[in-house]
């Protein structure tokens, strides 16, 4: 069970997260999970070249240092990296140090104070601990390109209808979503782009949350 939506009350009940990013211009946020892997990553570049678009990348760090050429490209092209633990952990599921390590090892590797919890969940001590040291990073509109039960079709629809200005996407360069992100990610930046929307990555634009935003190059 998961909500293609987040709830306006659920970002409440979470105000130091980011959910969204500014909403004054026409600019749509697609961020990837999970990657870099050279089976997909380097499509989505190219796909993303194509448009002239921005997007920002969670990468897990063990992938991210088992292929640090993708992670150099990701960075060359102007796109932002962001931290996913080393090895995709659940926060629920993990002792708070232990988790906490696991995040600061993937942090040395992409050089980023952007992080997203995977799965979402942190428990509520982690998170307390962590938004001190890094800019957590949520969703508004989650395509659900990871659901096998769904077709590219329908989570391009997902996204379509549920995005808006400022609206922080989640897509997977996974090997799992692989097939359908193919047939999805396209149908959905023709659609924005056709409407006038520009893809920004996060950190393209100052204070997103009160601090200096952490460019793709830095």
């Amino acid at each position: 069970m998961y909500l293609i939506k987040t709830p306006g009350f659920v970002q409440s009940l979470f105000p130091n997260f980011i959910w969204k990013g500014p909403s004054q211009h026409n600019n749509i946020y697609l961020t990837f999970d999970d990657g870099p892997v050279p089976e997909v990553t380097p499509w989505v570049l190219d796909l993303l070249a194509q448009f002239d678009a921005k997007a920002t990348f969670f990468c897990v760090g063990e992938n991210a240092q088992r292929y640090p050429e993708l992670v150099e490209r990701i960075r060359k092209e102007g796109h932002s990296l962001g931290n996913h633990t080393h090895n995709h952990l659940s926060g629920w599921n993990s002792e708070n140090m232990d988790y906490f390590h696991n995040i600061r090892k993937c942090a040395q590797i992409v050089q980023s104070d952007l992080f997203r919890p995977p799965y979402g969940k942190m428990k509520p001590k982690q998170a307390q601990f962590l938004q001190r040291h890094y800019r957590i990073v949520m969703w508004d509109v989650l395509s659900g390109d990871f659901d096998e039960d769904m077709s590219g079709t329908q989570v391009a629809d997902n996204v379509i209808r549920n995005a808006k200005e400022g609206s922080i996407v989640v897509f997977h360069d996974s090997i799992k979503s692989m097939k359908t992100l193919k047939e999805a990610l396209p149908m959905v930046m023709q659609h924005f782009h056709e409407a006038g929307y520009s893809f920004k990555a996060i950190g393209d634009q100052l204070a997103w949350d009160g601090r200096p935003a952490v460019l793709a190059h830095a």
